[in-house]
């Protein structure tokens, strides 16, 4: 692997698609020609990491403090620049060079400092910076072209979930099941409008900067009803939104200006598809169905 590191997380990581212990065995030499490509002096990599992209902090010859990130390419995280160069600072980290080539992306982040997470906060605070970052980040791009729909993604997360029922690897009710993947599947068609989504925005991916007080990371861009991007949130909150779900939704929904009965049918379909991988989204599922 030479002298580059690679985190933990992303080494113990399984699945994905296509072949990752060959990207893994790659990724030490594509991380050293792009450092060199942007002049960069790198840091250590960010432990434990996350489970798609090796990321560490760096010093850049032309932009100071930066993040180099190179990620195995997933559906989700396509647009990712493509996103930031929208928002281009406005309430998320500016993105200053980006690459894709076979199943590797490539970008160059602006560094937050001191970078401590929201998450570090009390939840009431980070319900309030969330709202307050969505409200900025929704917004009609002016090239919409770059960005996919949100109903793609929630195909693809339905039929992944369909796949993982057929193969007996979740088990509930049918009826449920079936109720809970249909709404996935129907709902981005029935919103009044469309703005442009991160979809992943949750407290672990706002940071404290100097620019602005937070700053948004790590968007996963679709073009799509803003009631949507409410979710992420919502499911990062577990034990308030297992006691008592429809109080956090009515909360939520009204720091966001949006519909509180639209929010929990949304939260209930989505609950019911990240039942594999959340089974106490089970129980929020039930108490909030429609």
């Amino acid at each position: 692997m030479g002298h580059v590191r690679l985190p933990a997380n992303l080494v113990a990581a399984r699945g994905g698609e296509g072949d990752r212990a060959e990207w893994l065995r790659r990724l030490p030499d594509v991380i050293a020609e792009l450092s060199a490509r942007w002049s960069l002096r790198l840091g250590d990599p960010f432990q434990p990491g996350g489970q798609t992209a090796w990321v560490a902090p760096a010093v850049s010859d032309t932009y100071g403090d930066v993040v180099l990130k190179v990620g195995w390419r997933h559906m989700e995280s396509e647009d990712e620049a493509a996103g930031l160069r929208a928002w281009d600072g406005r309430g998320a980290v500016r993105v200053f060079a980006d690459e894709r080539r076979d199943r590797t992306s490539a970008l160059l982040l602006e560094r937050c400092l001191p970078g401590t997470m929201l998450k570090d906060r009390p939840e009431d605070e980070q319900d309030e910076v969330v709202a307050g970052l969505l409200h900025r980040l929704w917004q009609t791009p002016a090239d919409p072209t770059p960005f996919r729909p949100l109903q793609a993604m929630c195909e693809y997360w339905a039929d992944h979930f369909e796949q993982k029922v057929a193969a007996g690897k979740v088990r509930m009710d049918p009826a449920l099941a079936a109720e809970g993947v249909g709404l996935f599947r129907t709902l981005p068609a029935t919103a009044e409008k469309a703005v442009l989504l991160c979809t992943d925005l949750h407290a672990e991916n706002v940071l404290a900067a100097t620019r602005e007080e937070w700053l948004a990371i790590d968007p996963k861009p679709f073009v799509g009803d803003p009631t949507y991007d409410a979710l992420q949130h919502l499911l990062n909150c577990p034990d308030r939104l297992r006691a008592d779900p429809r109080v956090l939704v009515a909360r939520v929904a009204d720091l966001l200006a949006l519909d509180a009965e639209r929010l929990c049918v949304w939260l209930f379909a989505r609950c019911i598809v990240e039942t594999g991988t959340w089974p106490w989204a089970l129980e929020v599922a039930r108490a909030v169905r429609p």
